[in-house]
């Protein structure tokens, strides 16, 4: 599976996407899911779509939603200004179109609307898709709040 995103490196902890910390991606498993519980060698999560829990082990790569970015031709974007930017344009509602059967040239044209600089060489068609499916699922779930508050940085004993 081709992402449009890579993860920041682990010391990039200034910011904290509240919304997004506790929801993962889990490579392999479809849709979006939110932290539920932390066992031995394990995590509990359970789906935003239908709420069925299900335990996920060290072998499943799993990504946080804060931690994914998205190519620009400038800088790296983090995915919550991503979901924002898309959360305004469509008014906080799912996205009318259907990404599985709309065409390369009506994926761009929306995703132009939403992120205007985004890196045309290294996001692919199926990445909006994914963005949108992940946006519709935060929204079916109620999540609509995707703006970043400062952390402050804990002082290490």
């Amino acid at each position: 599976m081709s992402f449009f995103f890579r993860t920041f490196a682990p010391d990039f902890n200034t910011a904290i996407r509240i919304m997004l910390k506790n929801i993962l991606a889990i490579t392999g498993k479809p849709g979006l899911y939110k932290l539920v519980s932390r066992g031995n060698n394990m995590l509990i999560v359970e789906s935003l779509v239908d709420g069925k829990r299900m335990p996920t082990y060290a072998r499943d790569k799993i990504v946080a939603l804060s931690d994914v970015s998205m190519f620009t031709d400038a800088d790296d974007i983090a995915l919550s200004d991503v979901l924002t930017s898309a959360g305004k344009k469509e008014g906080l509602k799912a996205v009318a179109m259907d990404s599985k059967k709309a065409t390369n040239e009506q994926l761009q044209a929306w995703f132009d609307e939403v992120l205007p600089n985004w890196d045309r060489d290294r996001v692919y068609p199926s990445d909006i898709r994914k963005l949108i499916q992940w946006y519709n699922i935060l929204i079916n779930a109620g999540i609509t709040d995707f703006t970043v508050e400062e952390e402050a940085k804990e002082e290490e004993k």
